[in-house]
């Protein structure tokens, strides 16, 4: 993408090679998706429309766009960089929204931007907290039982995956989702897709009764935050810009 973004990311990759990339993809695969990144230190609106513009010629299906976000225990939560400020990142969302409506995607998911037709079956799987295998070093995985729901993680070492992976299957961490957690772990997944989910999902993925989230889904719809509708789990508009207010609802204390 744009000189000023590929330097921000570290040279990683150079434009040339990022290029080669994205035409293989544009000339083998009718379906592909791209993930870009904005909010990218010193980056400014037009950067960021430009990498977009960029993403958009190779015509890709499928597009997750994530804003940049500093995690502790890394080098940019030692050394942060100057990030641009909130209105310029507002400015960034909404030119996003505005020209991926216009090319024909659907903003489906809070990152994911799809061509009708081709929403990612694996994100949807995700959100509408379905089980997957990790497999590979570091992957994870979620895997649900009559009673329990567990959640694993492969050792992240490739030598020690490898070595391991025959004998213990490689797992370096299992944990069971506690029924106080629940709520939270659904609802922080579920919400996430615009449409949300069906009300009954909940006791099916879960095995608990919905009326474990019941107070705080009240609570929600009273502050117009989720849709008064008992068959589905769903935000309003306004709940899904400030999906994090909404999902710390179903936090248990």
């Amino acid at each position: 993408f744009d000189d000023s973004s590929l330097h921000a990311l570290g040279r990683i990759h150079s434009g040339d090679d990022a290029r080669r990339a994205l035409d293989a993809a544009a000339r083998h695969f009718d379906n592909f998706n791209l993930d870009l990144m904005y909010a990218l230190p010193d980056q400014t609106p037009v950067a960021a429309g430009r990498d977009l513009e960029t993403a958009l010629g190779f015509a890709p299906t499928h597009l997750s766009v994530y804003q940049l976000a500093i995690e502790p225990n890394t080098v940019f939560a030692k050394y942060p960089p100057r990030q641009p400020d909130e209105d310029a990142i507002d400015a960034m969302l909404a030119m996003i929204e505005d020209r991926t409506t216009a090319a024909g995607f659907e903003h489906y998911e809070v990152s994911a931007y799809a061509r009708p037709g081709r929403r990612s079956r694996h994100n949807l799987n995700y959100w509408r907290f379905g089980d997957y295998l990790g497999v590979g070093p570091g992957a994870h995985g979620k895997i649900s039982f009559a009673e329990r729901v567990i959640r694993q993680a492969r050792l992240r070492h490739p030598d020690r995956y490898l070595q391991a992976v025959f004998d213990t299957g490689a797992i370096g961490e299992e944990r069971e989702v506690g029924v106080d957690e629940m709520g939270f772990e659904f609802m922080l997944n579920a919400l996430r897709l615009r449409e949300g989910v069906p009300a009954a999902l909940f006791e099916e993925r879960t095995g608990c009764s919905l009326a474990l989230v019941r107070e705080p889904w009240r609570q929600a719809q009273t502050r117009g935050l989720m849709v008064e509708d008992p068959t589905k789990l769903r935000t309003t508009a306004l709940g899904w810009r400030f999906l994090n207010e909404v999902q710390a609802l179903f936090l248990r204390g």
